[in-house]
């Protein structure tokens, strides 16, 4: 079972999902909710991210509910921290990005979500040890 903490947890992902969700639908690019705010992009690929992001919304609000999908949803979030990775190094991203730009912040908001992710695997082990 998860513990209250960790329940918020998750239920803090699901909201942060949402609003991600939120922005991307409605082309609203700032930092942490638009990974990549500062780069080329074309509306209807952001319509579809936003339909996307509402599995994890799904998930991490399940995920909140039922010790059984808390795995699942660390998972993928590891997952998405490791494409972000990922992208932050590709040959694709340095293609769009203007003479000098620099990728740190993409940097850091991949970190935050990484940092986010360890208090979730700290929590599930932790709630594990409890029960």
């Amino acid at each position: 079972m998860n513990s209250q903490f960790t329940k918020y947890a998750f239920l803090t992902g699901a909201a942060y999902f949402c609003c991600m969700a939120i922005a991307h639908y409605f082309g609203i690019k700032v930092p942490l909710l638009f990974v990549y705010f500062d780069t080329p992009y074309y509306a209807y690929q952001d319509k579809i991210i936003s339909f996307a992001v509402c599995a994890y919304i799904a998930l991490f609000y399940s995920a909140a509910q039922h010790r059984a999908v808390a795995l699942n949803a660390i998972v993928v979030l590891a997952i998405t921290v490791l494409g972000l990775s990922s992208v932050n190094t590709s040959s694709a991203l340095a293609s769009v990005l203007k003479e000098g730009q620099s990728t740190m912040p993409y940097w850091w908001q991949t970190a935050a979500i990484a940092v986010y992710l360890l208090i979730l695997v700290f929590l599930y082990i932790k709630d594990g040890k409890d029960s």
